[in-house]
């Protein structure tokens, strides 16, 4: 047994493994996305609720006198305790200038320190992009708090170099996406189990009908040659199961042709030595015994010693067409041959002395190879004089026009209906036959290969006798070269 070159994953588990990654990965993108967009959406609003809260606290700065004046940053302070409801920070500039980016000789830290403040912003440090932002762009700026997590910075110009800054919590908006990114994760492994089960059933529903393909391969392998696929609806597995049937089937014929030929085969041997035998032991004897014999019983023995030597002969020659046909090396002349001309040479040939009588109707010129057709007749005589019972009619029937009938016809007991199926198989004889005849047993074969050969067929029934029937196609004229 070979082994493995490596470790694989089977067809179901390949199945199951890309369902569940592509769900999990479908569901990961889709809660990702869900949840940028949530959390973009919720920043976006609360940032505007901001800037709006900021621009109504800044304007109503902006109508205070007393901010521009000396103790600014002190009405500041007692303005915002007052107004707003959110913690805020001041920088003051003292007048130094501003600019973006920092020009030459300003200060160019990372951070201001707050001027003044609430309680729990007034030592915050207050970055210096967002102050420098705020003055140059005339605009409230809006930036995270990057020395501290979870605050929003809103910052803006009250008078020239008083930079107030609004400090937003933006903790219980982080919670809730907190949240958010908890319940999709959830919700994705939830997905992704729901995923796996539905994967495995899917699987499972997928690779049953190629196990099932699977065990019938190897049944039908182990000899089972009626093994099947049920075919059901319309997808792919239909298909491969209507192809493996069709292969099934033809396979199956294969096999049960080439058994049947293996059987002929080891029944055309017996009956070859069987058939040999005979005439071989005749021979022998008779030769032996012509030194020793004289006058009229040295004669007998040399008439039976060319009686055998004949049907061996004969023997011999049927073994040779039928090897002929089985090489699939049988030439078949194209010519015309007039069947009634044809069937009386046979008669004289193969029973001149028997009571045979012969019928012609219509036209009887056909195209095919003469010593083939001739062989068929014979032998159909032979066998209706030798095996059925005079009288013996033949019939050739040309009244039609594709098709040329021969029925030899004899007064019989006609052919066993146990034979009747395989009475053109080689070597084929009835007991009572062999005891009385001498027949090979090939001629009724030799006569249907040949009448196949023509395109024709050669048939059997019995009424009143037995009817053997060839059926033979005009064919078309042979053609001459100029």
């Amino acid at each position: 047994m070979t082994p493995p070159r490596g470790w694989s994953l089977g067809l179901r588990t390949r199945i199951a493994a890309s369902i569940v990654l592509l769900t999990v990965a479908a569901s990961a993108g889709v809660g990702f996305a869900s949840y940028r967009v949530q959390a973009d959406d919720s920043t976006e609003r609360f940032v505007l609720a901001a800037d709006a809260s900021f621009q109504s606290t800044i304007n109503h700065l902006r109508t205070e006198e007393e901010l521009h004046g000396e103790g600014r940053v002190a009405v500041l302070a007692e303005e915002m305790d007052r107004w707003a409801g959110v913690g805020w920070s001041a920088v003051d500039l003292g007048g130094a200038p501003v600019s973006w980016p920092p020009a030459e000789g300003e200060p160019s830290g990372a951070a201001f320190p707050a001027t003044a403040g609430d309680p729990q912003h007034q030592n915050a440090p207050v970055p210096a992009e967002l102050v420098r932002e705020a003055v140059v762009g005339h605009l409230p700026a809006v930036q995270r708090d990057p020395y501290r997590s979870g605050w929003l910075l809103v910052a803006g110009e009250v008078t020239p170099g008083l930079v107030l800054v609004q400090h937003y919590g933006m903790h219980r908006l982080d919670d809730e996406l907190s949240r958010l990114r908890h319940q999709l994760a959830a919700i994705s492994a939830v997905v992704a189990f729901l995923a796996t089960v539905a994967a495995i059933l899917a699987a499972n529903q997928v690779s049953r009908p190629l196990r099932t393909a699977a065990d019938a391969a190897r049944r039908f392998g182990d000899g089972d040659l009626g093994t099947r696929l049920p075919v059901a609806g319309r997808d792919d597995l239909a298909d491969l199961a209507t192809a493996f049937n069709a292969m099934a089937e033809r396979l199956s014929h294969s096999i049960t042709d080439l058994r049947a030929k293996d059987r002929q085969q080891r029944r055309f041997v017996s009956d070859v030595t069987h058939d040999l035998r005979t005439p071989l032991a005749s021979m022998v004897a008779a030769a032996d015994s012509l030194n020793s014999l004289d006058g009229e019983s040295r004669a007998r023995a040399a008439d039976l010693l060319t009686v055998q030597s004949r049907r061996l002969a004969r023997l011999v020659e049927d073994l040779l067409e039928i090897s002929r046909f089985d090489a699939g090396v049988v030439e078949v002349l194209q010519e015309p041959v007039d069947l009634a001309e044809l069937v009386a040479d046979a008669v004289d040939l193969a029973a001149p002395d028997a009571d045979i009588s012969i019928r012609v109707v219509g036209d009887v010129l056909v195209t095919g190879d003469a010593r083939r057709l001739h062989t068929i007749v014979r032998n159909l005589l032979t066998n209706a004089v030798t095996h059925g019972a005079e009288p013996v009619v033949v019939t050739v029937d040309g009244t039609d026009s594709a098709t040329v009938l021969v029925r030899v016809a004899d007064g019989g007991p006609g052919v066993p209906e146990e034979l009747v199926p395989i009475v053109f198989d080689r070597f084929v004889r009835g007991d009572a036959s062999r005891r009385v005849t001498e027949g090979s047993g090939l001629g009724l074969s030799i006569a249907a290969e040949n009448a196949t050969a023509h395109g024709g067929h050669l048939g059997v029934r019995n009424a009143d006798g037995a009817v053997f029937t060839v059926t033979l196609p005009r064919g078309e004229p042979p053609t001459t070269a100029p």
